[in-house]
């Protein structure tokens, strides 16, 4: 269906998930474009606002995907001075608002949050991190990111808001794919979601104010289950299978357990688990026979 949505040259925009502090275009979808897909799209829609160009926002953003994101200097709400290299090991969740935003960003940032939310309750919050950017120095500080973040309810340990060091917003915007360019309210920009992998490279691009969860949590859970389970704890083991085991509902909107598939699994497991043991105290009993 996605297909049929996405070529409508017209429906760009929500594509792009464009906004401005003057509200203009709402998207209502969410839409990962496959690589060889943009060109087609980009050349097929016509410009729609002045001094933005929407085709060469796209291409830029889906060239980020599969690049290293290079070493940033950012500053936390407290004024604590971090470095993006610091998320390696896990996700993360990556977006870029302006504080002076009376629409778009709070929009999409208050839906962000929700999807957040149902993305730790079917990978469990320790396995990824979300990380807000100010783009718009001097006034995105750190005193500022707090009050965006209060004002619109997100308070999560794993979510931290923060400004770029000076100068290095150029830097920072490209890497991830990210445009705005200033208008008469505020600024144009492609509203988007990075999927940075544990590597620290941009696994995926999601756009919009809003989407629909799978399209955000689905690629996030290809990473968090990614890794090989030899080395993991027990404990770690069951959290892994959990997570494999957890299946979006659409008629609830939500992420839910699907137990029987859960119980398939360790059933299985354990069956291997009991050959393995089987196999391996009969190579004993051979060895042992050997020996005498």
């Amino acid at each position: 269906m996605l297909s049929h949505t996405i070529f409508q040259p017209e429906l760009l925009l929500v594509a792009l998930g464009l906004g401005s502090s003057m509200g203009g275009v709402t998207p209502a979808t969410l839409l990962t474009l496959p690589a060889h897909r943009v060109e087609a799209v980009a050349t097929a829609a016509p410009a729609q606002a002045p001094g933005f160009d929407e085709r060469a926002a796209l291409r830029l953003s889906q060239s980020a995907v599969g690049k290293p994101v290079g070493e940033h200097v950012l500053t936390d709400r407290t004024g604590r001075r971090l470095s993006f290299t610091a998320y390696r090991g896990k996700p993360v969740l990556v977006n870029f608002v302006y504080t002076g935003c009376s629409h778009v960003c709070p929009t999409a940032t208050r839906f962000l949050a929700q999807a957040v939310g149902e993305a730790e309750r079917a990978l469990g919050a320790q396995n990824f991190a979300v990380l807000t950017i100010g783009f718009n120095l001097p006034f995105d500080s750190p005193q500022a990111m707090a009050d965006f973040a209060r004002r619109h309810g997100v308070d999560r340990p794993n979510w931290e808001f923060v400004s770029p060091s000076a100068g290095g917003v150029a830097r920072l915007t490209r890497d991830f794919g990210f445009s705005f360019v200033p208008n008469s309210g505020g600024f144009d920009h492609i509203t988007q979601v990075s999927i940075v992998d544990a590597e620290g490279k941009i696994h995926r691009q999601v756009y919009g104010e809003n989407f629909d969860l799978p399209f955000l949590i689905e690629p996030l859970r290809e990473l968090v289950t990614g890794t090989p389970m030899e080395g993991l704890n027990w404990t770690q083991a069951l959290d892994r299978i959990r997570i494999l085991c957890t299946v979006y509902d659409p008629a609830s909107g939500k992420y839910r357990i699907d137990y029987a598939l859960f119980i398939e699994i360790l059933t299985g497991l354990s069956v291997f688990g009991g050959a393995l043991l089987f196999l391996r105290s009969g190579r004993n009993r051979r060895h042992a026979i050997r020996r005498s």
